[in-house]
């Protein structure tokens, strides 16, 4: 057997554990699922777990990495599919809370996660994943003068707080109407950001 053959069959291998670990994970929940029933999912055994992670609690970083990019790539696409500066913040703002109400999301990355890897990991897993994207989008709206002149990362980190905690509300909500609740408040919030336009005063003769 070739050195390739290997190395595709142990990447199939780790595929496999993270797609079986990712399901048991949401449907069940980090606490309710053992290594033996994730390896029977998968079909593999604990000692091929092991050659890829170091535990459960490994593999389910791993799964948290996968939800966290996933989440931050359709914000960006989203937000992309806009033309103007400020509907790209506004429509990505908008995806990133409509992706946390998705139950698969809200279980492995807004319940599990932080109790499971510790807020600190968490948020440090959330801005690799999705915090520059929201600097790059403040910035072009500073730089463009659509929102008042002031230093990005803090306000990357004000609002990416305010959407996390919101997000985490969201995941514990069972009323249908709280989304458009949370998107009203933060759309307000969002507008507070913006510089009102100036009108010229026409002296009168």
């Amino acid at each position: 057997m070739t050195e390739g053959v290997r190395a595709r069959q142990r990447e199939q291998t780790k595929r496999t554990l993270l797609r079986a670990g990712r399901r048991l994970f949401a449907t069940h929940g980090y606490t309710a699922v053992g290594l033996a029933e994730i390896v029977h999912t998968a079909g593999v055994t604990k000692g091929a777990l092991y050659h890829h992670f170091t535990g459960k609690a490994d593999l389910f970083r791993a799964v948290l990495e996968q939800v966290q990019q996933e989440v931050a790539q359709k914000v960006a696409a989203t937000a992309d599919a806009e033309d103007d500066p400020w509907e790209q913040l506004q429509a990505g703002c908008r995806a990133f809370l409509a992706a946390s109400t998705d139950p698969d999301v809200q279980q492995i990355m807004l319940i599990d996660g932080p109790a499971v890897l510790g807020w600190s990991e968490w948020r440090a897993l959330d801005e690799a994943a999705s915090a520059r994207h929201l600097a790059e989008a403040l910035t072009t709206l500073v730089e463009t003068g659509v929102i008042t002149p002031q230093p990005v990362e803090p306000l990357t980190h004000l609002l990416s707080g305010a959407m996390n905690e919101a997000a985490l509300w969201l995941a514990r909500s069972t009323n249908p109407s709280d989304l458009a609740d949370t998107w009203a408040a933060l759309s307000q919030l969002l507008q507070g950001l913006r510089l009102k336009p100036t009108h010229a005063v026409v002296a009168s003769d």
